[in-house]
């Protein structure tokens, strides 16, 4: 059987040092490395090591019993979230790592909420139990209060043998109807109170914790043995390839290595693998497939379903992309808030070190590395200083590039709260195509949809797909900041195409023009990111947090009390609240508890200061314009937007 742990925590919890122990009491490794030593086997980088923290997010094989187990040790910083989540994707249970001393911080709270949305079943292990201050109740305490209620101590209630404690026994059969009757009638069976517990922890309606320290090596192996009796996969071997690409790298040598998941049949070297898009999908032969065991990797021929494992051959192959039967790509909530130029020394060739810096879009696409041409600069989004930091250092060590990054500013969108219709036109002598677009008000957060009530008689099916390819090929500017425009319902209601004269590039200068004509029709809103926070402080400090809140422009659920703590919770701007965690940290003494997750885009607080800062003028913009092209005499002649209706062919 193949099983796939992911180990997750807050910075500094001992989730590298507990990996470190689990692949040496397998034999993976031969010694155990730590992270205060700068040798620990899955911070192989020089930046994880010098830093002392997980950038990558690194994996390991070992064997046990009969199961071959894939690890994967992800970062802990809120910076390199995304990573975490990408590699979440990959996994089958999850490990998370909770220190006695700190209790739960906030990362092992946003670590938490994406098991959760991606449905991992979840195992808690309580480390550093030989610290001063350690507090396993408390923290036991803790993880009902937060996460959840079905909670066991797989420490002392759950034997080696796989047999039960009476609270097990009773905890297992009160969440399994046809059990709790076989209970009453017959009492207890091993088997299946082991067999009923391993389907409630796979439905993630239970979870179990234990304790010990990574660091000595307590505790280690007895989770380990009780882990491997409360799980199974249930992966098939039978039928077409399916997989998934959790992780794109680049080798010393510039190989693209496609990292893939499979979740069904098996693959071998030189098979054809399609993916891509349904309406453009790419099929290429495998070259090579390599099984990793931290930086080092041995070749196979053949892998089968639940294998991690990574291929050369795949070029254009995304992170998230389904490979083979599946089609579908994977959705990311943890997306950055900010973005930054890159700064670089005279002397260097920009557009030569784009080349660099799309290597690193394609290792982590949550950069959304793009070119400027109208600053001619490049720019990227992020997450953090952090994140900043690291990039430096990782672009002069790969590339032997010295570059430094603009202070990090806040990631703008835009929407429209009216329903109006656009027009397109585009007819300049030998061309022609016209579009129009119903667009309507989407739901806060939805991105950009598209409906289609055009008819096939007025527009081919093939003229439909490139209009709908147009529209989503690239983000488009919205009219306040030329920020990107989301969160609209975009509705394809008729056009016109040429026989002879219509080409290629004609439905997205009509598609681009009908969409701009439409926004300035418009009410247009300016949208910020927001924050979901948690905070957690002294009853004594509630009324300093609550003016801070409002002094940010947050908003404030009802307050609620857990023995001696507040608990706060709310959303507030990212652009108020991104440098709090400092100001906390200053009058809580360390004490207080923050945790931020991503909680989406809302009206911006201070919109019209925004739109005069960032200064942009909607009618100088290079890539878009509103007015309409049409022919006269053998000649084009430009119709403004609030004209181009009246001129329209197809109305």
């Amino acid at each position: 059987m193949n099983k796939t742990i992911g180990i997750l925590a807050h910075v500094d919890a001992g989730k590298t040092t507990f990996s470190e122990q689990l692949l040496y009491y397998t034999k993976s490794i031969k010694q155990r490395g730590r992270v205060d030593h700068q040798d620990a086997f899955l911070d192989s980088h020089q930046i994880e090591r010098q830093r002392g923290i997980t950038v990558f997010a690194d994996q390991g094989r070992f064997s046990y019993g009969n199961d071959e187990y894939y690890l994967i040790d992800t970062p802990g910083h809120i910076d390199f979230s995304p990573e975490t989540e990408r590699a979440i994707q990959a996994m089958d249970m999850a490990i998370i790592i909770v220190s006695a001393v700190e209790g739960i911080e906030g990362q092992t709270e946003t670590v938490w909420e994406l098991l959760r949305k991606h449905r991992i079943p979840c195992f808690f292990f309580i480390n550093k139990t030989d610290r001063v201050g350690a507090d396993v109740p408390r923290v036991v305490q803790d993880i009902r209060a937060n996460f959840s209620s079905d909670l066991c101590n797989l420490t002392d209630g759950f034997a080696e043998d796989g047999g039960m404690s009476e609270e097990w026994i009773d905890f297992v059969a009160e969440r399994d109807e046809a059990l709790l009757e076989y209970y009453l009638e017959k009492g207890y069976d091993r088997e299946m109170w082991l067999n009923a517990m391993r389907r409630l922890i796979q439905k993630n309606q239970a979870y179990s914790y234990a304790y010990g320290s990574a660091l000595q090596g307590i505790g280690i192996e007895s989770f380990l043995h009780k882990l491997h009796l409360l799980t199974e996969t249930d992966y098939s071997n039978e039928g077409p390839f399916a997989g998934r690409v959790y992780r794109i790298r680049y080798d010393d040598h510039g190989t693209r290595i496609t990292f893939i998941k499979a979740l069904c049949g098996t693959l071998s070297v030189r098979d054809n693998l399609k993916y891509g898009d349904a309406d453009r999908p790419v099929t290429e032969k495998i070259t090579q497939i390599r099984k990793y065991n931290g930086r080092e990797f041995m070749p196979v021929d053949r892998v089968q379903a639940g294998e991690l494992f990574a291929v050369t051959g795949l070029s254009m192959a995304a992170v998230g992309d389904g490979i083979g039967e599946l089609q579908e790509k994977a959705v990311y909530e943890m997306v950055p808030t900010l973005k930054s130029k890159v700064i670089f020394e005279p002397g260097i060739h920009v557009k030569e070190a784009l080349a660099y810096f799309k290597i690193l879009d394609a290792e982590d696409p949550s950069l959304n590395v793009i070119w400027d041409d109208r600053l001619q600069e490049i720019q990227l989004h992020v997450m953090g200083k952090i994140q900043l930091e690291v990039l430096e250092q990782l672009i002069y060590e790969r590339f032997k590039l010295k570059v430094k990054f603009d202070r990090p500013e806040i990631l703008y969108k835009e929407t429209i709260d009216t329903q109006v219709n656009g027009y397109g036109h585009f007819e300049p002598l030998g061309h022609y195509a016209e579009v129009h677009l119903q667009l309507r008000p989407g739901e806060r957060n939805s991105g950009i949809t598209l409906k289609n009530v055009c008819h096939a008689d007025d527009l081919s099916v093939g003229n439909q797909n490139l209009i709908r390819h147009h529209l989503f090929e690239r983000e488009h500017h919205g009219l306040l900041t030329g920020s990107p425009l989301t969160d609209v319902e975009i509705t394809l209601l008729t056009g016109r195409a040429h026989n002879k004269h219509t080409t290629g590039g004609d439905f997205r200068e009509a598609s681009y023009r009908a969409l701009r004509q439409g926004l300035e029709q418009s009410s247009n809103v300016l949208l910020e990111p927001y924050y979901q926070f948690k905070i957690k402080v002294d009853l004594e400090q509630i009324g300093r947090v609550i003016s801070d809140i409002g002094q940010a422009n947050g908003r404030l659920d009802a307050p609620r009390n857990e023995g001696e703590k507040a608990i706060l919770t709310g959303t507030v701007p990212v652009a108020t609240f991104m440098d709090y965690n400092s100001q906390l940290a200053s009058f809580t003494h360390g004490k207080g508890v923050l945790s931020l997750t991503f909680a989406g885009y809302d009206r911006c607080h201070n919109e019209q200061e925004i739109i005069e800062r960032i200064g942009y003028n909607k009618d100088a913009d290079p890539e878009y314009t509103s007015s309409s092209i049409f022919c006269a005499k053998g000649q084009g002649y430009t119709v403004g937007w609030k004209e181009a209706e009246g001129n329209m062919h197809a109305l």
